[in-house]
């Protein structure tokens, strides 16, 4: 087999050499310092930071219209992905196009392995229940820092809590019959869902053995976490919040002409919104007061400019030392032969 250091380069120009050295020196690229595609994955270390994700299905299809399968794998798969990577799940509702959750990370790799091994389990089960080869997601999630303000938690929970609801889908937060994490909030319950083993149903196939769904079929119970503000209040207590939320959201609704369960339990996995709803750009953190949303600013930049200095340190071959909170690129491996 050819090597990939110095034997191959001679023959390449200049600009080619470098970005084959890159490559083949370090495990994946780094950031560049003018001009990022994506934002900085960051949170402030020693902190009990609340994380707000959103995932948007591609071309705003219906594929996740809630069922009864889909509903206990996405369940199942959250309870088993919580005891793999030990993430805090405070709330969660998939809606039939989108997708809201509130996580607790303790950092932006725990955050970011489990965000993969979610979205590629639910993908892969939604397109085999509705027969879709493509691709689900329309994009990476995208990821909010809420502050360490209360009233800012709180809000983010209640907007949580208002998904469906507020699109008029549902006249009630309760109603909502897809996957969420409403009733388990106001009873204090665990949930319960499965996990399809489908590694170990493909070995089977491979052996010719008969590989029915049920047997690689196991449950998995999910317990939720309250958000950080809420940690010193019994459950009694924050079920009694929850339901003050709730209440003001059908208050708020009350008299609205409502889609309805069964006609959303009707709608075509494979169509979309006749009418698209305009979205605003996503803010890169949720803050109640303008000095919290500033600090969080400044301190971001920061860190960017930090982490900016260490990736140039990286590529130069120079000591990088990259700021706490980051997601620190690959280092340098040796050469492969």
């Amino acid at each position: 087999m050819r090597s990939c250091g110095a034997a191959a380069l001679p023959s390449l120009p200049s600009r080619i050499q470098r970005i084959q050295r890159q490559f083949c020196e370090i495990r994946r690229p780094v950031s560049v310092k003018k001009g990022m595609g994506r934002k900085l994955r960051y949170l402030p270390p020693g902190e009990e930071n609340l994380v707000e994700i959103t995932c948007r299905v591609i071309q705003r299809r219906f594929l996740l219209r809630p069922s009864p399968q889909l509903t206990a794998m996405i369940i199942g798969t959250l309870a088993r992905l919580q005891r793999r990577h030990g993430m805090r799940i405070c709330g969660f509702v998939y809606l039939s196009n989108h997708v809201h959750v509130l996580l607790r990370p303790d950092s932006v790799e725990q955050l970011a392995n489990f965000m993969r091994d979610l979205n590629s389990k639910i993908a892969r089960e939604a397109g085999r229940l509705h027969y879709w080869r493509e691709t689900l997601w329309g994009r990476r999630y995208t990821d909010v820092l809420v502050s360490q303000e209360p009233e800012a938690q709180e809000l983010r929970l209640r907007y949580l809590l208002a998904q469906g609801t507020k699109e008029g889908l549902v006249a009630s937060p309760k109603q909502w019959p897809g996957a969420s994490s409403t009733q388990a909030l106001l009873s204090g319950d665990t949930m319960e869902g499965v996990w399809i083993d489908r590694t170990e149903q493909y070995e089977a196939f491979q052996r010719k053995e008969s590989n029915p769904d049920w047997r690689f079929t196991t449950t998995h119970r999910l317990e939720l976490s309250p958000i950080p503000c809420w940690d010193h209040l019994p459950w009694h207590q924050r079920a009694a919040r929850v339901r003050a939320m709730v209440r003001e959201i059908e208050e708020e609704t009350a008299g609205r002409s409502v889609l309805g369960v069964e006609a959303i339990l009707a709608q075509d996995p494979h169509g979309s919104p006749s009418t698209p709803r305009p979205r605003s750009p996503a803010p890169r953190f949720h803050a109640v007061e303008q000095q919290v949303r500033k600090a969080l600013e400044i301190a971001y930049r920061a860190f960017r400019y930090a982490y900016q200095e260490a990736s140039e340190a990286l590529r130069a071959s120079k000591k990088a030392i990259f700021p706490p909170g980051c997601f620190a690129p690959g280092r340098y491996v040796p050469l492969r032969t």
